[in-house]
C-alpha cells in the first residue's frame, strides 16, 4: 500500500492494527486466527467487530474477555499506529470487541480521498510493462459472439492495470497470414471480385466459398470404387476431388507470391485486412474500448521468426523429431506440442511461441494474460511451459514473467445452449451489439416520455445517444459481473433493467447523483466539511474509502467482478442513505452543505469505477 492510500483509507490501517494485536497477544497461537474485522451487524454497537478473542480463549485457555481487553489495549497504544483513528473499544458479550472510527479520522480520510485525483488508488510502482491478448479476429471472417467476452474482458483487464498506473499493452493477434487468407485472395480473384468496392459480407462469403472449393472427399472416393456405386457418382467425386486439388494448388501459388512480396498480392492482402479491421473498429468503438489499429499485431507480423523460433528449440535439445515432425515433450504430460510438421509447415503454437517472446522480451511485459475462450486451456499450457523452458520468460534482469490464460465461458441463448440466430448459425457480434443498442434507446426514450423525467424534451439525437451508452452497458456489465470463466445466458430484457445488479442500473444511479448536484446550485461547497454522523452516512463513507483497494484487488487477481460488485454495493448503499438521510431539506445548512459532499464523492467513485469498466455516466437517464 503507498502512502496516499493508507492516508485515505483508514479500514485498511485499523485491519493491519487489529492483525498485529492479535499476533502481539496470542503468540504462536494467533496462527491462522481470524483477526479481520466484520461489518457490524447493529451500528449503535459501533462500525466494526473484531472475534478473534474467543477463538485465541480457547487455544490459550484463558477468559477470552481478558484476552479482548488486551487486544484492545495493544490497539490503543501508541505504538499500533492507529490510537488517533479508532474510539475506545468497547468489550461485549463473551468476548466481541466493537470498534468505531473516531468521527474526525473519518472526515479526514473522506476529506484526503476527495483532495487526491486518484481517489485513493494505490498506483503500482512496478516499471515493466502488462500485455493483454485482446480481441484476437480473423481477417476475412465476420465477428461473431464469440469476440465479444474476449474483446469486453480483455479491455476491462487493461483499463484497471492502467488506473492502477502500468503502462499496459493490448494485443489483438490477428489471423491474416497462412493459406486460408491465400484462398480467399484467390477466389476473389477468380471471381473478378473488385476489391476497391469489397465489404465484409462479401469477404465472408469468399472465405467460405474457398473452404467448399478446397475440400475434396478422399475418403468418399475411395468408398465409392470399394462398394462399387456406380460411374455417375464415382465420376462426380472424382471431378470433385481434381476441382479440389486445382484449387489447393492454386491457393498455395497464391502464397507463393504473398510470401515472396508480390505487389499486386501484397496489395490485395492489405485491402483484406482493410475491410475486415474497419468492422472490427466500428465494433470495438462502439463498445467503449480502447482496443485501436495500434493494438494489432497480426500472424503475419512473426511470420520471419518462425524458423528462428523452431532452431531455438532445436539448438537446446528442447525439439526432437517425431516421424518426420518436430515437437517439444513434456516430462508432466503424454502428449507433445508439435511446432513444425514433416512438410516444413508451421503451426499455431509456433506462431503463439514467437508472439509470446515478443510480449515478454520486446514488449518488456511481467506479466502477460491471454483473454481467450478457456477451451483453449490446454493449449495455451503447453505454450507456456515451452516457454518457460527455454526461458523466454525470464525478462534480464531476471523477473519471472507471469503467463495467464485467462479463459471464459460461452454466451447461452435462452435454452442454456450457446447463442445462435433462429437459423442455427453463430450471431454477428454487430447484430448482437445493434440490437442492444435499440433496446437501450427505446427504453431511454420511453422514460423521456414521462414530463417529470431529467430527459423530458432533449432531442432526438441525445436521446439515442444516452440509449447506445445504456445499450452497451447492458451488455457490458453483465459480461463482467460473473466469473468470466463460466457461461452466462445474453438476457437482454435482464441486462437492459433499470433496477437490480445491472449496468443501467448503475448509470442511472449516477445520473440522480448528478441530478441532485445540479439542483443544489450553490448550496454545494466542495469545501465544507464532512459530518458522518448517522449510521448510514458512516456506512456509506466507509463503503466509499474501500475504492481504491476494490480497483487494486481487481486488477490483481483480473476479476472485473470484484469492481462491478463493489459499485453495485455503493448504489445500493447511497439508495439506504437517501432514504434515511434527508440532503437538500436537512434542517442545518452545515448538514446539508456534508451531505452533499459526500453525494459527489459517491458520483466521482461510480464515475470512476464505471470508466474502469468501459461503460459511459450518461448526467441524463
Amino acid at each position: 500500500m503507498n502512502a496516499t492510500n493508507a492516508m485515505t483509507d483508514p479500514v485498511a490501517r485499523l485491519e493491519s492494527a487489529a492483525a498485529a494485536a492479535v499476533a502481539a497477544v496470542g503468540g504462536d497461537a494467533a496462527g491462522g486466527v481470524d483477526a479481520g474485522l466484520k461489518p457490524s451487524a447493529k451500528p449503535e454497537f459501533g462500525d466494526f467487530q473484531l472475534n478473534a478473542a474467543m477463538a485465541l480463549g480457547k487455544r490459550l485457555g484463558r477468559n477470552p474477555r481478558e484476552i479482548a481487553g488486551e487486544i484492545a489495549a495493544a490497539l490503543l497504544a501508541p505504538e499500533s499506529g492507529v490510537a488517533d483513528l479508532v474510539a475506545e473499544p468497547e468489550i461485549a458479550g463473551p468476548g466481541f470487541i466493537n470498534l468505531r472510527l473516531r468521527p474526525e479520522a473519518l472526515a479526514a480520510a473522506l476529506d484526503g480521498m476527495d483532495a487526491d485525483d486518484r481517489l485513493g488508488v494505490p498506483l503500482d510502482e512496478r516499471t515493466h510493462a502488462v500485455t493483454i491478448d485482446v480481441c484476437g479476429v480473423n481477417v476475412a471472417k465476420q465477428m461473431h459472439v464469440g469476440h465479444l467476452r474476449s474483446t469486453v474482458i480483455g479491455d476491462t483487464v487493461a483499463r484497471l492495470f492502467e488506473r492502477i498506473g502500468r503502462t499496459v499493452h493490448r494485443q489483438n493477434h490477428l489471423g491474416d497470414w497462412g493459406l486460408p487468407i491465400a484462398m480467399t485472395l484467390h477466389s476473389l480473384r477468380s471471381r473478378g471480385v473488385d476489391l476497391a468496392t469489397l465489404d465484409l459480407d462479401t469477404l465472408n462469403t469468399a472465405y467460405r466459398d474457398a473452404q467448399l472449393d478446397a475440400k475434396g472427399d478422399p475418403r468418399g472416393l475411395a468408398a465409392v470404387a470399394t462398394n462399387r456405386c456406380g460411374p455417375h457418382r464415382l465420376a462426380e467425386l472424382e471431378c470433385q476431388q481434381e476441382s479440389a486439388g486445382e484449387a489447393q494448388a492454386a491457393a498455395r501459388d497464391a502464397l507463393v507470391r504473398l510470401q515472396s512480396g508480390d505487389p499486386e498480392m501484397v496489395a490485395a492482402w492489405k485491402r483484406l485486412i482493410e475491410v475486415t479491421m474497419d468492422e472490427v473498429y466500428r465494433a470495438t468503438s462502439l463498445l467503449n474500448t480502447r482496443i485501436t489499429p495500434e493494438s494489432e499485431r497480426g500472424e503475419s507480423s512473426f511470420r520471419d521468426d518462425l524458423a528462428e523460433v523452431v532452431d531455438a528449440f532445436v539448438r537446446s535439445g528442447l525439439a526432437v523429431e517425431d516421424d518426420g515432425a518436430l515437437v517439444v515433450k513434456y516430462e508432466d504430460r503424454e502428449r507433445p506440442m508439435l511446432i513444425r510438421k514433416r512438410d516444413g509447415g508451421f503451426l499455431y503454437a509456433t506462431t503463439d511461441l514467437a508472439a509470446l517472446r515478443h510480449r515478454v522480451q520486446t514488449l518488456d511485459s511481467d506479466e502477460v494474460v491471454y483473454v481467450v475462450d478457456a477451451r483453449q486451456r490446454d493449449h495455451f499450457r503447453d505454450v507456456f511451459d515451452a516457454c518457460r523452458m527455454i526461458g523466454w520468460s525470464t525478462l534480464p534482469d531476471g523477473v519471472e514473467a507471469t503467463l495467464v490464460h485467462l479463459g471464459f465461458g460461452t454466451v447461452l441463448g435462452p435454452d442454456k445452449k450457446p447463442l445462435k440466430t433462429r437459423s442455427g448459425s453463430n450471431f454477428k457480434l454487430m447484430d448482437l451489439l445493434q440490437a442492444a443498442v435499440d433496446r437501450g434507446t427505446e427504453a431511454v426514450r420511453t422514460r423521456a416520455a414521462d414530463p417529470n423525467a431529467p430527459t423530458h424534451g432533449l432531442a432526438e439525437d441525445e436521446l439515442a445517444t444516452i440509449g447506445a451508452a445504456v445499450g452497451i452497458a447492458a451488455i457490458k456489465y453483465a459480461d463482467l459481473s460473473g466469473d468470466t470463466g463460466r457461461d452466462y445466458v445474453f438476457d437482454l430484457d435482464r441486462m437492459i433493467a433499470f433496477e437490480g445488479d445491472t449496468g443501467p442500473y448503475l448509470q442511472y444511479a449516477h445520473a440522480r447523483l448528478s441530478s441532485m448536484l445540479e439542483k443544489a446550485g450553490d448550496a454545494f461547497d466542495p469545501a465544507a466539511p464532512f459530518r458522518s454522523e448517522a449510521p448510514e452516512e458512516r456506512r456509506l463513507a466507509l463503503l466509499l474509502l474501500r475504492f481504491g483497494d476494490t480497483v487494486r484487488d481487481a486488477a490483481g487477481s483480473l476479476e472485473p467482478s470484484r469492481l462491478c460488485r463493489y459499485l453495485y454495493a455503493v448504489a445500493t448503499e447511497f439508495s439506504t442513505f437517501y432514504s434515511a438521510c434527508p440532503v437538500l431539506k436537512a434542517d442545518d445548512p452545515a448538514v446539508v452543505a456534508s451531505r452533499l459532499r459526500l453525494v459527489s464523492l459517491v458520483r466521482r467513485v461510480l464515475a470512476d469505477g464505471l470508466d474502469c469498466l468501459g461503460i459511459a455516466a450518461p448526467p441524463r437517464m
